[in-house]
């Protein structure tokens, strides 16, 4: 059995530079336009950007994945082709698409790419996934995150297609690509454009008493004190009134998913690779959680049957992580 994998998360070439020395197997990246699911100012790389990154990661003997997963409308496919050629053309480990139509560009052009298929194709079920590998000759799929520890084992034993899961940093409660609440509220799609929440769009302003207001496409979605922190800008970790007047989190209070304490289960489930979350975020929040899993797994493969979790690893997870909460998520109940 091949040793689980650590993929981590790269926006910008510091954050990949402390994905690599914190210990990733491999970074996923995007280009910096619509073709990737975190389409923000700022982040992402341009080809001529990603070489320089990728001379440092091969220096350290690493891999890196290039994330086209997002869906063209009408004529825009041929930006996405592009995005394919230039992951191949950059010596790219794997292309991760969401996309039938440029899955099946990507394998009729490149034969022998190595394609994954993203969370934002949703597929959790082996018939879903053996549908790909049939088809497009994928060889790992990234699950979304709503499929329990026995359910992986079980779909597992269906197909030889590896799996890759969600380890660390944020929870989406939505089955990925199917997701319309902040399409709802903007009219931007989350599924086309790759940003839940695009900036032109996102406001934060001060209140009295040195608070926060934050507004998308001028709905305010939480109004904080000076003591909290803010939460991802979205609709579904707003927080809202109710008639009675209580405040509540309709969707899903701020809390960041953390699997630490189920690696086991879900190494002997068949999982192939952990990801870790959060491409928009820190350099200094990637190394931190991408040494916290890297010695997770190191720490299981030294010695599986006395696999602990370490209180420096809690201690640092729930100081990064957005919020206050942690949470396992779905993998060991619904």
């Amino acid at each position: 059995m091949n040793k689980a994998e650590v993929i981590a998360p790269a926006g910008n070439i510091a954050s990949l530079k402390a994905a690599v020395d914190s210990g990733a197997d491999a970074v996923y990246l995007g280009f910096n336009d619509a073709t990737n699911a975190r389409n923000f100012e700022g982040l992402n790389f341009t080809p001529e950007e990603l070489e320089d990154g990728i001379k440092y990661i091969r220096s350290k003997g690493r891999k890196f994945f290039v994330a086209i997963n997002t869906f063209p409308q009408g004529d825009t496919f041929p930006k996405w082709y592009a995005a394919v050629d230039n992951a191949v053309r950059l010596g790219a480990d794997a292309v991760i698409i969401a996309n039938m139509g440029i899955l099946k560009y990507a394998r009729e052009k490149y034969p022998d790419a190595n394609l994954h298929l993203s969370t934002q194709a949703s597929s959790s079920n082996y018939e879903s996934i053996n549908f790909y590998k049939k088809h497009f000759g994928i060889k790992r799929v990234v699950l979304p995150r709503v499929l329990t520890i026995p359910e992986i084992k079980q779909l597992k034993e269906h197909t030889d297609v590896e799996i890759e899961v969600f380890a660390l940093g944020g929870l989406c409660i939505n089955i990925e690509g199917r997701c319309y609440l902040s399409s709802f509220i903007t009219g931007a799609s989350t599924n086309t454009e790759g940003a839940c929440s695009p900036s032109r769009f996102v406001r934060f302003e001060n209140t009295q008493g040195g608070g926060m207001s934050i507004s998308l496409n001028n709905v305010v979605l939480n109004k904080l004190s000076s003591t909290e922190s803010s939460p991802y800008p979205t609709c579904c970790k707003g927080r809202y009134i109710m008639p009675d007047g209580e405040v509540f989190y309709a969707f899903e209070e701020p809390e960041s998913l953390n699997i630490l304490h189920v690696v086991p289960g879900l190494i002997e489930s068949g999982v192939a690779a952990f990801k870790i979350e959060g491409r928009q975020r820190t350099k200094s929040y990637v190394g931190a959680m991408t040494g916290i899993m890297r010695q997770a797994v190191d720490s299981y493969y030294a010695d599986p049957k006395n696999y602990r979790v370490k209180p420096e690893w809690s201690a640092k997870t729930i100081a990064t992580f957005e919020g206050t909460k942690e949470t396992i998520g779905s993998y060991l109940v619904k």
